[in-house]
């Protein structure tokens, strides 16, 4: 098994920035739904959220973070499905 590695994951709903440590083998899901946990203290279904990398949203949340060449230090955003609308 490689190292984990140390990714930030911005998450603009809560307006906060989670660091975590997920294995290469982690998939983009698992680490959805880790960042969302740790972010807003609570379950939230991950499928409400897409997760983007270098300004892309990944549809294949099964591709692992090796698949998609994340390095350490690598920043993700976890965004709304949906766009809320402002009141």
């Amino acid at each position: 098994m490689a190292a984990a590695l140390k990714v930030r994951v911005w998450v603009p709903e809560v307006w906060d920035a989670v660091d975590l440590t997920p294995a290469p083998e982690s998939t983009v899901a698992q680490l959805k739904a880790d960042a969302l946990a740790r972010a807003t203290g609570r379950t939230r279904d991950p499928s409400a959220y897409v997760m983007k990398y270098h300004g892309a949203a990944l549809s294949d949340e099964g591709r692992t973070l090796a698949q998609l060449g994340v390095r350490d230090g690598a920043p993700f955003i976890v965004l709304p499905a949906h766009r809320q609308p402002v009141r």
